[in-house]
């Protein structure tokens, strides 16, 4: 039987378990929940602790807590019930939200800018405003993707540039991303869990504005501090000389263009059709939704130049590492959010506790704070997923009577996945572009020095303005 046909045979076999019960959050206990803390655990310390080892076996690392989860579950709840849960997980969040990353990534890694500018205080700040801007609409990982290389050839004669690539992982491959479902992968599951594409923009737009603005005033203030100290030495050879600047690429703008086009198509265009798969019903919009993403993504392929792709050293190996390691996070987090739909009758119940007062309603600052830290040093997507699970999971509710919870969890998962390398995917990818172009990062503790210097008071007087 060839690998198509096994294909088929297996998922026909698993319609029928598919479609059994859901798990009931309020029957299981804290243990269920240990495959995946030890997975957010492995991703946390295993790069640091075990870089070889957990560079090339991370696959492997993330299957096994997935097992780890699945086979006690089978045995334990049915397996017709583990199949039905590990289904829906499959079509209704996992694939949705690789697409969509897969897409965002092959777009924003055909464009390429080439040419040089000279990386003065100015410059760098409006550099960094672009990217922040950008990163809403092209995602975190694209937007620092595209401009990181750029921006450090346009700063290598600089002696001090430490704190441009600091600063634009604070911007761009955190802060930037918070307008729209498409700028970070906390935003975009909410999205998949009914929160509409416009509610980010109307409802963080203050937050998104009031960050950025004081960490680009406090930037400029800093490289302005640190040009004025070069001048009074020998000026370094300019290995780049500046020159035009021009964009390759450019169809991949219109397909960057697509990409928000077929997301809003499917939180605009309800025709009330569903297909049946496994046992469950799809929208077609969201099918829809897929299936152009998917030929996005095959256009830029096709149709972009291969020089631009060369020139952004363009390769799969991040979209692997984030599709692998999802697929044991999505898995492994199952009966978590079983738990936190539970609330009072689950598990989790002294963590309500923690952010209800004693009439039941939300603690705003807590659901921020919270969110935040767990976001600085876990993958923040999946931890917007369990505070908005806490917070009741109810999208239409959240987006009205709880907005300003919904908020509180959107800004603690977008903006605190600054605070640590680990906190967001792009913010250890820029850390090793940036030190292969010899620019001397902070270590792991160090760059947590930066942010809690910076980022930390930042946040608290958001608290104070906003909550």
């Amino acid at each position: 039987m060839r690998p198509t046909s096994r294909s088929a045979a297996l998922l026909l076999g698993l319609a029928p378990l598919a479609a059994r019960a859901a798990v009931d959050g309020a029957s299981l206990t804290l243990p269920w929940a240990l495959p995946f803390a030890g997975l957010l655990l492995s991703i946390a310390l295993m790069p640091l602790l075990l870089p070889s080892v957990w560079h090339h076996h991370f696959g492997k690392i993330a299957a096994g807590w997935a097992l780890a989860l699945i086979v006690p579950m089978g045995v334990s709840l049915g397996w017709g019930t583990v199949a039905h849960e590990l289904a829906h997980t499959l079509l209704f969040e996992y694939l949705p939200f690789i697409i969509l990353l897969t897409a965002l990534f092959t777009v924003a890694g055909g464009i390429y800018l080439r040419g040089n500018l000279h990386g003065s205080p100015w410059t760098n700040t409006r550099f960094l405003a672009v990217g922040t801007l950008l990163a809403s609409f092209t995602g975190t990982t694209g937007a620092a993707m595209l401009l990181i290389r750029p921006l450090l050839r346009a700063n290598d004669n600089r002696r001090y540039k430490t704190h441009v690539v600091v600063f634009f992982i604070f911007l761009v491959a955190n802060v930037g991303g918070s307008l729209t479902p498409l700028g970070d992968p906390p935003l975009f599951l909410g999205f998949l869990k009914g929160v509409s594409f416009g509610w980010t923009f109307t409802h963080l737009l203050p937050f998104t504005l009031f960050a950025s603005a004081l960490l680009l005033v406090a930037f400029y203030a800093l490289d302005r501090h640190f040009y004025r100290k070069e001048e009074d030495l020998p000026p370094l050879p300019d290995p780049t000389p500046d020159s035009r600047v021009t964009l390759e690429g450019k169809v991949n703008l219109a397909f960057l263009a697509a990409i928000v086009g077929a997301v809003l198509l499917s939180g605009t265009w309800k025709p009330g059709v569903a297909v049946p798969v496994l046992g469950m019903e799809l929208e077609l919009q969201d099918l829809a939704r897929d299936a152009l993403l998917i030929a996005i993504t095959a256009a830029s392929l096709a149709l972009t130049p291969g020089r631009c792709r060369a020139a952004n050293a363009f390769n799969w190996g991040p979209m692997l590492e984030v599709g692998k390691l999802f697929a044991g996070i999505f898995a492994t987090m199952i009966p978590v959010l079983a738990m936190l739909k539970a609330a009072q009758a689950g598990a989790f119940a002294p963590l309500v506790a923690q952010v209800t007062d004693a009439s039941g309603a939300p603690i705003d600052i807590a659901y921020f704070w919270l969110t935040g830290i767990l976001s600085s040093f876990l993958d923040n997507a999946p931890t917007y997923l369990v505070f908005f699970n806490l917070a009741g999971g109810d999208a239409a509710q959240l987006m009205s009577h709880g907005a300003t919870t919904l908020a509180a969890i959107s800004v603690g998962a977008v903006f605190m996945g600054a605070n640590s390398y680990i906190g967001n995917a792009p913010n250890f990818m820029v850390k090793a572009i940036a030190e292969e172009r010899g620019v001397a990062m902070p270590s792991f503790f160090g760059y947590i020095a930066w942010s809690g210097a910076v980022l930390i008071p930042l946040f608290v007087l958001m608290s104070f303005v906003f909550f």
